[in-house]
């Protein structure tokens, strides 16, 4: 399917997507977490990788990655339009992901990804949370 905007206007668009406080992601864990009762998180922690969310005593960096730009195995695409590019962009996005983990986890961090679609199974996201959570207090 061709892009129904030009070039430059595609560019604009994409340039507007915010990095943080995307409604589909971040605000929705926030809202699961506050429905189920998890606490002691922070958000937009000085830390390498700027996790979404933060369990400081427990050391528990979350991260809420959208489907398309992390690459979800189960619902990624690459644009046709500027093939290339995206591909190049995206792998660029998976690589950090991999170098941020690593780092972090060196350090004694447990890291958590959520894919943007396992948000609607709630339980599954709380069950995960907890678990490592859990996990650090023993």
């Amino acid at each position: 399917m061709t892009d129904v905007f030009s070039k430059e206007k595609r560019s604009d668009v994409m340039s507007k997507i915010k990095g943080s406080g995307n409604k589909e992601t971040e605000i929705a864990l926030v809202s699961i977490l506050r429905r189920n009762k998890i606490v002691g998180w922070r958000r937009k922690q000085k830390i390498y990788g700027k996790p979404d969310f933060v369990f400081w005593k427990q050391r528990v960096a979350i991260f809420v990655d959208g489907c398309f730009w992390h690459q979800c195995p189960l619902h990624s695409s690459i644009p046709k339009q500027n093939k290339e590019f995206w591909q190049k962009k995206l792998q660029a996005n998976i690589n950090r992901d991999k170098k941020v983990n690593a780092y972090l986890e060196q350090r004694g961090w447990i890291v958590i990804r959520i894919w943007e679609h396992e948000l609607k199974d709630e339980m599954y996201v709380c069950d995960l949370i907890r678990s490592a959570l859990v996990s650090c207090d023993s």
